[in-house]
């Protein structure tokens, strides 16, 4: 799918957020500046997140009560995990609908992903968005 604005990648996070369940996992990858953030956000505000939602870079996670608690993830500044690392994350998994960027820093530590999302710079404000599931959802 091809966006051309923030709000038409917000808005495909949401369609897509609207047919998860809780304990789906979402990845969501792309180079920097990508997206990952805006499309992450749409699917927030689907799920009834009210406040802001910004990127967990540094603080490598957020969680985010709403009816359904969303769980936000940026493991861009891991290289590889320890069993105690990933202990640490483990919890943001638990009773939520989790989005992780960078889930290639994640070797094999990640559950596996309900939905795979890349995006892709095309051009200022145009993204190349590509939606891939197991689960056979249909947006």
């Amino acid at each position: 799918m091809l966006t051309g604005s923030a709000e038409e990648t917000e808005a495909l996070g949401g369609r897509l957020a609207g047919l998860l369940a809780l304990r789906a996992v979402v990845t969501v990858a792309g180079e920097l500046g990508s997206g990952k953030t805006t499309f992450v956000r749409g699917a927030c505000r689907t799920l009834g997140v009210t406040g802001p939602v910004t990127s967990p870079t540094f603080t490598i996670g957020h969680r985010y009560e709403a009816p359904i608690p969303v769980a936000h993830l940026d493991l861009y500044r891991f290289r590889s995990f320890s069993p105690e690392e990933w202990g640490d994350l483990e919890p943001y998994f638990d009773g939520t609908i989790a989005f992780v960027e960078w889930p290639e820093h994640a070797d094999d530590w990640l559950p596996a992903a309900d939905a795979a999302v890349r995006l892709e710079h095309l051009g200022e404000s145009e993204r190349r968005i590509t939606i891939r599931s197991e689960n056979d959802l249909r947006l």
